[in-house]
C-alpha cells in the first residue's frame, strides 16, 4: 500500500530535508525513524521538494509504501507521537501506486518572509530575513513581473545546480506587505536550487534602491549566477502547497 502524508516542520534544527552523513540531522531522517516504528519495518520516503538547511514548510508531501495495516488516525497519531517537536504530519491518506510526491506535483509555492523594521525579532529570528532598510515595497512588486512565465533561470539558480535544464514556468510572483513584514509569493511548476532565494535577494536589493525595477530583467537576460546579485538568507523561506492532480483527492495543507 502506498500512503501520502501532508508534512509541516521548523527547519531550524536541521541540515535540509535530505539524510546526510551519519551525525548529522535532518527531516528526512526524523520522518523515517518515526514512520518505521509505527510500520514495524524501515520505510523510505519520498517528498514533493527538498529544502535546504533552515528552510521551513506548511505544505511538505511525502509518500511511502507499507503493507503494515493501520488506521489514517494511527498513522497520523502514532508517527507525531515519535517525531521530535518541530516536525508534525498534518494529514495521512492512502494513494494508488503510480502515485509520487515529487513527480506527480504539478505546481509548488513558496513564500519567503521579511521583517522590515529597525529593530531586529526574538519571535521571528528563524521565520523571517530581517532587513532594517526601509524597503519599497511597490518597486519590487514592480520587478518582481519581470520573472512571471517561462524563462531560463540560469541566473537565479545556485553554481552547483545539478538540474538538466534552467527553464521553470513562474505562474505567480507577488510582493506584498502585512504590516512591518513583506511578502513574497511564488509558484512555479518547479524550482532550480536557491531560485527562490535568489529572487528574493534581488529584489530586495530593488527594494533598497540600489538597483534599477528592470535590474530583475537583466539579470535574468544575463543567464550567468555570478551577475545576480546575493542569495538571500535562508530562515524566510517555506515551502506553503504542493499541487497535484483532482483524482489524487489530497486533503489541502493547512492555511499559513
Amino acid at each position: 500500500m502506498r500512503l501520502a502524508m501532508g508534512i509541516e516542520y521548523d527547519g531550524s534544527r536541521y541540515h535540509g530535508w535530505q539524510i546526510q552523513e551519519e551525525g548529522v540531522d535532518s527531516v528526512q531522517n526524523q520522518l523515517e525513524q518515526a514512520i518505521s516504528k509505527v510500520a514495524n519495518h524501515p520505510v523510505s520516503v519520498q517528498c514533493a521538494g527538498r529544502t535546504d538547511t533552515g528552510v521551513h514548510a506548511t505544505g511538505q508531501v511525502i509518500h511511502f509504501d507499507s503493507e503494515s495495516v493501520r488506521t489514517e488516525r494511527n498513522w497520523l497519531l502514532g508517527t507525531n507521537v515519535n517525531l521530535p517537536f518541530d516536525i508534525n504530519v498534518t494529514w495521512v491518506k492512502p494513494v494508488s501506486d503510480d502515485f509520487h510526491a515529487r513527480f506527480s506535483a504539478l505546481d509548488r509555492s513558496y513564500r519567503y518572509v521579511i521583517l522590515n523594521r529597525k529593530s531586529r525579532s526574538a519571535i521571528w529570528r528563524d521565520r523571517a530575513v530581517w532587513v532594517h532598510h526601509d524597503l519599497d515595497v511597490e518597486r519590487m512588486a514592480e520587478a518582481a513581473k519581470h520573472l512571471v512565465g517561462t524563462h531560463d533561470f540560469s541566473s537565479y539558480r545556485a553554481l552547483g545546480c545539478q538540474a538538466k535544464s534552467p527553464v521553470r514556468t513562474v505562474s505567480q510572483l507577488d510582493v506584498t506587505q502585512e504590516k512591518d513584514r513583506i511578502i513574497i509569493e511564488i509558484s512555479a511548476n518547479a524550482f532550480l536550487h536557491h531560485m527562490v532565494r535568489n529572487i528574493a535577494g534581488v529584489l530586495i536589493a530593488i527594494g533598497k534602491g540600489e538597483q534599477s525595477t528592470d535590474w530583475s530583467r537583466e539579470v535574468l537576460e544575463y543567464r550567468d549566477r555570478t551577475l545576480g546579485g546575493v542569495t538571500a538568507p535562508p530562515q524566510g523561506l517555506f515551502l506553503v502547497q504542493v499541487g497535484y492532480p483532482e483524482e489524487y483527492e489530497l486533503p489541502e495543507n493547512p492555511p499559513f
